[in-house]
């Protein structure tokens, strides 16, 4: 049954500087942009929170730029945005992989990448892009602002380190070497959810392999035992042995843990096959 809303309340800051007042002076407050998940969630009636904060008009928090070699992606940049950001394309092509398959050109239009990360879905199509990136998540209230590695970003599932009064702003990705990859398996190739999602850097010179998996585990992952296993150039069954142990997939709706495990095993060979030697 669609969820009702007549006792919820939306306030609209003009500024971000007012938004994270009104999430200090004013809170709880939910922070709200495009609605792509927020708006299922209110129509199934699952929706606990009553009080809003609108973002969507807070253009300054929407700039794709680069400072010295790193690369920041404002928190509002849609999902149509990377895929049009020549920046993006270039620095982080895997990003604007992941960007083309979330849902249509609707849900393109209005997804966020902030709200694809603060959503906290394992089954996110952005977030391991951003673990294999090494992406850095900027947090900002109107006390401060913080710097958490993305890898330290979830603490459990659907659950981040991000406080009730602070807003995710940007995304800082350092630069980048070697070949990247981005695959996703799902029902469809777009809207779907992804029932394994992979993201990887490998092949730069002195530089170690990053790979990272979503639907896999009760957060996105990276793999640090089958990374250190690729890096020491170990056999093809030590590195699934590896991978394994670095993953804990579980049966729902989607697939079983088995049919996860097995596809992303294939994703790993296929990325150790195209990878430069």
């Amino acid at each position: 049954m669609p969820g009702s809303i007549g006792h919820r309340s939306l306030l609209r800051p003009r500024t971000v500087t007012d938004a994270l007042k009104m999430l200090r002076d004013e809170g709880p407050l939910t922070p709200m942009a495009g609605c792509t998940d927020l708006y299922v969630s209110l129509n199934f009636g699952t929706l606990a929170p009553a009080r809003f904060l609108d973002l969507w008009k807070l253009d300054a928090l929407r700039a794709i730029d680069v400072r010295g070699t790193t690369l920041r992606i404002g928190a509002l940049a849609t999902h149509a945005d990377l895929i049009r950001s020549s920046l993006v394309r270039k620095r982080l092509p895997m990003l604007a992989a992941a960007a083309r398959e979330i849902g249509g050109v609707q849900i393109q239009n209005r997804g966020t990448i902030g709200g694809n990360v603060a959503n906290a879905s394992p089954a996110g199509d952005t977030l391991p892009v951003l673990a294999a990136a090494d992406a850095t998540v900027v947090l900002r209230s109107a006390a401060g602002e913080r710097r958490i590695p993305f890898s330290g970003f979830y603490t459990g599932y659907r659950a981040t380190v991000r406080r009730p009064d602070e807003l995710i702003t940007s995304f800082e990705i350092p630069a980048l070497r070697g070949r990247q990859y981005f695959r996703k398996v799902g029902t469809r190739a777009a809207q779907a959810i992804s029932k394994v999602v992979m993201a990887a850097v490998v092949g730069g010179k002195g530089e170690s392999p990053r790979v990272a998996l979503g639907s896999v585990a009760p957060t996105v992952v990276r793999l640090p035992r089958t990374e250190a296993a690729i890096a020491r150039g170990a056999s093809a069954e030590d590195v699934e042995h590896a991978l394994f142990s670095d993953i804990a997939p579980i049966d729902d709706v989607r697939s079983t843990a088995e049919y996860r495990r097995r596809v992303a095993a294939n994703l790993l060979t296929s990325l150790l096959r195209a990878r430069p030697r």
